[in-house]
């Protein structure tokens, strides 16, 4: 299988930032969120999808 230069860049920063923080997956997801907000970049927030109860469907369709 042909190696992807690219992938193994990211794959090798991956290890960089993960070995910076000593191997604790919650600091490297803390310092994400800290560059990422510190970049001044836009985040996008995911919309809360709204449940549906029993008995609501598609319109003009009954329960199923």
């Amino acid at each position: 299988m042909a190696l992807n230069p690219i992938l193994e860049e990211i794959y090798a920063a991956r290890a960089k930032i993960l070995a910076d923080c000593k191997g604790d997956v919650h600091a490297y997801v803390q310092g994400a969120r800290e560059r990422a907000l510190a970049s001044g970049r836009p985040i996008a927030a995911p919309k809360q999808r709204a449940r549906r109860t029993r008995g609501e469907g598609v319109k003009g369709h009954g329960p199923i």
